[in-house]
């Protein structure tokens, strides 16, 4: 058997152990980055981490590398999205040794949850669900686009009919931002709210174009995902 079949199969044997180990070692590495925050941990315990981090590193390295040298076609691996999320769970190890200053360290290294994301080539509904996004792509950036232009106007309408009354929450377009954001994904912290019957009419508007903001792209999803799940089972129904 060829190595490009054990490291790009998962329908042979050798192909779902190597996945396996891959999986296996992404949850270990998980785990102990979430240990490594302990604010206690003992010095012996943050030694073995480290060792574990250098070790998987070098593990998922050699994985990287055996996926570009065995792929198909070199520059497309890379520059996929499995591509980038591999390179990015090996890179922030290979930043921290000493190519970066201390005050970006600690979010080079934030980086290296990233490597969850490796999971999802070994999972067929998450495989699935990319390819709903990507059917539905143009329909979410056009969405994307007018959410930020609706975010932006709502920031606008509730500073002209609050600022008068509430300066000191909504001192400026800027500020009003915030009060926008929390209502359109209607979470409401209420720590910024209208009091003029204008704002509060004002509210009620955008709190309707919120519920929409979260129906719309969960529709557009819904359907995608139906789509590719359908042309799944019609394209396993005509191989047999």
């Amino acid at each position: 058997m060829k190595l490009a079949d054990i490291v790009h199969r998962s329908d042979t044997v050798p192909g779902r152990v190597f996945d396996w180990i891959v999986i296996g070692f992404i949850v270990i590495s998980i785990i102990s980055f979430s240990i490594d925050t302990l604010p206690e941990l003992p010095p012996d315990y943050r030694a073995i981490i480290e060792f574990v981090e250098i070790f998987i590193v070098v593990l998922f390295t050699l994985e990287y590398c055996l996926r570009v040298a065995t792929a198909p076609s070199k520059r497309r691996y890379i520059f996929s999205f499995f591509g980038i999320v591999d390179l990015l769970a090996i890179i922030p190890f290979y930043l921290s040794l000493g190519f970066v200053d201390l005050s970006t360290l600690r979010i080079v290294r934030v980086i290296r949850i990233l490597r969850i994301l490796k999971l999802a080539r070994y999972n067929s509904a998450m495989l699935r669900f990319g390819k709903a996004v990507s059917l539905a792509k143009e329909e979410i950036v056009l969405f994307g686009c007018l959410t930020v232009i609706i975010l932006y106007l709502s920031a606008v309408g509730i500073y002209y009919f609050e600022h008068a009354a509430q300066p000191e929450a909504f001192p400026s377009i800027v500020h009003s931002l915030w009060w926008a954001t929390a209502t359109l994904t209607t979470v409401g912290y209420g720590d910024v709210y209208p009091i003029t019957a204008g704002g509060k009419l004002f509210t009620f508007v955008i709190l309707m174009c919120g519920l929409g903001i979260v129906a719309v792209p969960s529709g557009l999803l819904a359907a995608a995902l139906t789509k590719v799940r359908q042309d799944e089972e019609n394209s396993e129904s005509d191989g047999t």
